[in-house]
């Protein structure tokens, strides 16, 4: 073998030469393994601490990267810079995935999809943080944890319980919305590059003359959207749990890069103060009858990871990370969010992951925020403090976000204020009734009552009819019917 063709000398992480891969260090031959064989030593410690813990949400993820580009002008709405002309490209990276299911869960089980987003932009990162879905199980902060508790395995047998799932869903009558669209053949994509995604949330833009606009995004495939039915989903568990993941990879790898369309709804700042309902109600969609969907842009992803671990595992989304032009709005869930995602990342991750490549802006970093455990960017001699006289950042106020003003108010645990329209099976019985066809309708049916069948109690069960007769009577009717209860029964119910 010609020194060209040498595999190079393999080192320990040090770059120290590795005597071998293949023997330890014993006392002869058959003789005890000796401590001071620091090779071993280090590829078994290494080994134990591979995984990093697992997502409590979202643990299962597959990604790309690829680039945003701006298609038409949006200058009147926001003063982003990566909006800020057309034509613009910003590097980006997405992360699709499962809910609640862990790092081993089959692709094509029944659940909302994440859809992050994270663009490279030349003021920083922004992050977008939403699912395949519009809208959310519950409108309030406080009950997320729960909810999520509610998906994931019991304490006694550590195995996943429908029962608690209905149980929850049935006791929150604001979950309807999200819980049609779930039990509908939506909640089992066909393809992450064959779903839809959205911020879900209601965020706020600003333009540079200081307007401000409330908006909500929403990426829609250009590939078109794919389901599967039950029977080919539950099929696919056993056939390729890796499915969707594997899907997304070969299209790239082949040339076929998708694209999503982004289309943005946009409310005069001022409407919002006397809207039918509350717009800022992650339980809710804005009829498009309202506010038009504009096409401003266009994603793109057209390159695979290099390592799987190192760039979909270690990425990390928080809704918190704004860009000047962008800013939150009067939403109690995007406000619990804009906490929880940076914080689980600082323990899932560490103190300074946001210095790991595939989280690292791609513009320069002038921040206050010094060492930790894996500390790899630093200043120098750049001052550690603030205010400091010796040329140390200083903060621009002009990049303020946009915000809102609050009327002085007791603090109190309060729902949302009331509008004429806020019922929370209004908007579901109209996606039952209006939007889906007969098939997505019979499908819906199916998909119910396979999941509140033999697994869960008669008591929820009755629950179970009671919340879908509130969405339609017809549509109870035929739960009641499929799960075994009388028309007496279910009108009882």
């Amino acid at each position: 073998m010609t020194d060209d063709l040498r595999p190079p000398t393999a080192t320990n992480d040090s770059g120290i030469p590795t005597p071998s891969d293949e023997f330890s260090l014993t006392v002869g031959p058959g003789g005890p393994t000796v401590l001071h064989d620091h090779h071993l030593v280090q590829k078994i410690q290494h080994f134990n601490r591979e995984r990093i813990p697992e997502r409590v949400v979202h643990a299962k993820g597959s990604g790309a990267h690829g680039f945003f580009e701006v298609t038409a002008d949006v200058t009147e709405w926001t003063s982003a810079s990566f909006l800020s002309e057309v034509g613009k490209r910003t590097p980006m990276f997405a992360r699709f995935s499962q809910v609640a299911g862990e790092l081993g869960s089959a692709d094509t089980v029944r659940d909302p999809r994440g859809f992050a987003l994270k663009f490279y932009t030349d003021e920083g990162n922004y992050d977008l943080v939403g699912n395949n879905t519009p809208t959310f199980f519950v409108r309030d902060a406080s009950k997320f944890e729960d909810f999520i508790h509610s998906q994931k395995r019991m304490a006694d047998t550590g195995m996943r319980s429908n029962d608690a799932q209905w149980d929850f869903w049935t006791l929150s009558p604001e979950t309807a919305h999200q819980v049609t669209i779930l039990m509908s053949d939506r909640g089992t994509p066909r393809a992450y590059r064959r779903m839809n995604g959205y911020s879900s949330h209601t965020y706020s833009w600003k333009n540079a003359g200081g307007e401000r606009f409330w908006v909500k995004y929403h990426f829609k495939t250009v590939q078109g959207v794919e389901n599967f039915t039950l029977a080919e989903a539950d099929a696919m568990v056993s056939e390729d749990p890796d499915f969707l993941r594997r899907d997304l990879w070969d299209a790239i790898a082949a040339g076929d890069a998708p694209e999503w369309r982004l289309e943005m709804q946009i409310m005069p700042f001022e409407d919002a103060a006397d809207y039918r309902f509350n717009p800022f109600d992650l339980t809710k969609v804005w009829p498009h009858a309202d506010y038009p969907p504009i096409t401003i842009g266009r994603m793109v992803l057209d390159r695979n990871p290099a390592n799987h671990f190192a760039e979909v595992e270690q990425s990390g989304f928080a809704p918190a990370r704004l860009v000047p032009g962008i800013g939150l709005s009067p939403d109690k869930m995007l406000m619990g969010r804009v906490f929880s995602y940076h914080d689980t990342h600082l323990h899932r991750i560490g103190a300074n992951y946001e210095q790991l490549p595939i989280n690292a802006p791609q513009c320069p970093v002038h921040s206050y925020n010094k060492d930790g455990a894996m500390t790899y960017r630093h200043a120098g001699a750049q001052p550690v403090y603030s205010p400091n006289s010796y040329g140390g950042p200083r903060a621009d106020p002009s990049k303020e976000l946009p915000s809102w003003s609050v009327e002085a108010a007791e603090i109190g645990r309060y729902a949302y204020e009331k509008h004429a329209d806020d019922d929370d099976f209004v908007q579901p019985r109209a996606l039952y009734r209006d939007v889906m066809t007969p098939t997505d309708r019979d499908h819906l049916v199916t998909n119910i009552v396979a999941h509140a069948g033999d697994r869960v109690s008669a008591d929820v069960q009755r629950r179970v009819i009671e919340y879908w007769t509130n969405v339609d009577a017809e549509l109870g009717g035929r739960v009641a019917a499929g799960l075994g209860y009388s028309e007496a029964a279910a009108s009882a119910a």
